[in-house]
């Protein structure tokens, strides 16, 4: 094996690794700003009134 090309391949192994890294990162960004974004989905909601206690308590599955 050639002294080159294992510097070569060093440098290309490194170059990958920093590639995983900076992707990985880019990743836990994109997922962070997607929870945010649902958590104010979730609080722009309008909260659900007091319905009576006999509503939704029987439901009718016949055909």
């Amino acid at each position: 094996m050639d002294v080159s090309s294992i510097g070569s391949l060093s440098t290309a192994l490194s170059q990958a690794q920093t590639g995983d890294a900076v992707s990985t990162l880019v990743l836990k960004k994109a997922m962070q700003i997607q929870e945010q974004n649902a958590l104010q989905f979730l609080q722009a909601l309008p909260q659900v009134s007091n319905n009576p206690p006999n509503l939704g308590n029987s439901v009718d599955v016949r055909v």
